[in-house]
């Protein structure tokens, strides 16, 4: 398991990327539209069918860049 400092690493932030919005590993995918889809119940495995490019780590990063913030 990755300890959590690593998981932080694979958010990015760059203007040119959905107009500065946190997103996974430089990714058009941002942790805003994974949080909203987990919170209307689409499971981890929905997602990845969506977005085969993520991970399960990209999951906790998610959780843990939203936790984080609050």
């Amino acid at each position: 398991m990755q300890n959590p400092v690593a998981l932080l690493d694979r958010i990015t932030v760059a203007f040119r990327i959905l107009a500065g919005k946190p997103v996974v590993r430089g990714l058009r995918i941002s942790v805003e539209q994974l949080l909203k889809a987990l919170a209307a119940g689409q499971t981890e495995a929905d997602l990845l069918g969506k977005y085969p490019e993520l991970d399960l780590a990209d999951f906790r990063t998610v959780l843990l860049f939203a936790a984080d913030a609050v």
